[in-house]
């Protein structure tokens, strides 16, 4: 360790909350990067598998994106929405055209947190209703409102919370809280929903927020004919849905540019973040016209359109579509699961179960899934990424126990990336899984 990583740390500790957390029992103080490779400040190459969660969806400084920035900078920096700008508009304009269903108006904001906290609002106005239905194991950020839509008890930092949130059982099937087997429940976690609505609600909700795959929750995936009947049942109720997308958007699932087109359902509202802008600060709520107009009041974004952020985001969902990257999302995706189901053969004793979509891919690690013993073992976990941290591979963790791997490469990672991170895993895992 030198001076530098050292001094580092050491600020870090002093002058940060300790609530910042930082992964690894000797943290990695990353100095700069270039697609899917980073440098640390001690010159130890890495290879990112996690992307700043989920965020750097084109990898380090891209050249498209490094160079729209670099043209946008000397022009303008920084207005607020009070002033419409060609960026803020044919951004809008990009993402009605990609977005599914009947999405027709944008509004942006600096966060997934501020996008969630303004669909929230927006169901609430247009409805004229106040309760909402949100999943256990999701997350939604770090505002009080987010906070009350998170069902993760670490992540609700006050016992005070918004009342008007219920929480509706999640569609995880590893470990389903009814304790039956998909496909022969039926759906049940989905149609618990009416009940939950019945017996703790007033019966008039605004709507339902859900994230097609769970990102903090360790990337659970809904199956097949969830959302048909979880949204048809909100919907029953007069409700309106808004689809989740700061983890699931911009390809990251593979075969298709958002994560609820999977379903084969249309959101009234959807949110995004994260891999918008490969990094830079943005996020934004896309609406149906009649809902994105039931909101009469006042309405301002300090940083939300931020010019830079805009043209990052433009010069992302550019590339998005001139390399097909939504296309080698789900190529390499499957390349990636199939080296996944491998290990999970190699040692199925310590992986319980693979999950996700695209290049959005998760392991979960329990006692002695060989034994039926799914307890939950997030000391493997921690023992993994020490062991890839020494091999030089970055991945990310989650789910509620702590006990899940997170594994997502940017979008137009390549196959020898893959396989040189399949490597590294196998290698890691076999100093002391089984």
């Amino acid at each position: 360790m030198s001076d530098k990583s050292r001094e580092i740390r050491e600020k870090h500790a002093k002058y940060l909350f300790p609530s910042v957390a930082n992964y690894y029992a000797e943290s990695v103080c990353l100095d700069q990067g270039e697609g899917s490779r980073l440098t640390d400040v001690d010159g130890k190459k890495y290879l990112d598998f996690f992307g700043g969660i989920l965020t750097v969806s084109l990898g380090q400084a891209h050249p498209k994106v490094n160079a729209a920035l670099k043209a946008q900078i000397d022009r303008l920096g920084h207005v607020s929405t009070l002033y419409p700008t060609a960026s803020i508009v044919e951004l809008a304009e990009k993402l009605v055209k990609v977005a599914p269903g009947k999405l027709e108006k944008a509004f942006f904001v600096a966060s997934g947190t501020e996008a969630d906290e303004t669909a929230v609002a927006l169901a609430q106005i247009a409805t004229g209703r106040q309760e909402i239905i949100a999943l256990r194991h999701g997350y939604s950020g770090r505002s009080m409102l987010a906070q009350s839509l998170t069902a993760h008890s670490k992540y609700r930092a006050v016992p005070t919370q918004i009342a008007a949130i219920k929480h509706a059982p999640s569609p995880y099937c590893y470990r389903c809280p009814m304790g039956l087997t998909y496909p022969s429940c039926d759906v049940k976690c989905a149609r618990d929903i009416e009940e939950l609505i019945q017996t703790t609600t007033t019966g008039q909700i605004a709507g339902f927020l859900a994230e097609p795959i769970q990102g903090v929750g360790g990337f659970i995936d809904a199956p097949e004919g969830y959302f048909k009947v979880a949204v048809e049942i909100i919907r029953k109720y007069g409700g309106v849905f808004i689809a989740d997308e700061v983890q699931t958007g911009f390809g990251r699932t593979g075969g298709k540019m958002w994560g609820i087109e999977h379903h084969g359902v249309e959101p009234d509202i959807m949110t995004m973040a994260k891999g918008i802008a490969n990094g830079l600060p943005l996020g934004g709520v896309l609406a149906t016209a009649a809902i994105a107009d039931s909101w009469k009041g006042g309405n301002i974004s300090t940083f939300g359109g931020n010019p830079l952020s805009n043209v990052a985001a433009l010069a992302v969902l550019e590339t998005i579509e001139e390399e097909h990257l939504v296309e080698n999302a789900a190529v390499m995706g499957k390349h990636l699961r199939e080296g996944l189901e491998a290990l999970k053969k190699r040692f199925p004793k310590s992986i319980g179960e693979v999950r996700g979509k695209g290049l959005m891919q998760a392991l979960e690690f329990v006692a002695d899934e060989t034994e039926g013993d799914r307890t939950p073992a997030p000391e493997k976990v921690t023992k993994l990424f020490e062991e890839t941290k020494k091999r030089g591979l970055l991945i990310g963790r989650g789910g509620l126990y702590n006990n899940v791997t997170r594994i997502s490469p940017a979008l137009n990672v390549k196959k020898v990336d893959i396989d040189e991170a399949l490597r590294i895993l196998g290698d890691a895992l076999a100093t002391f899984a089984s």
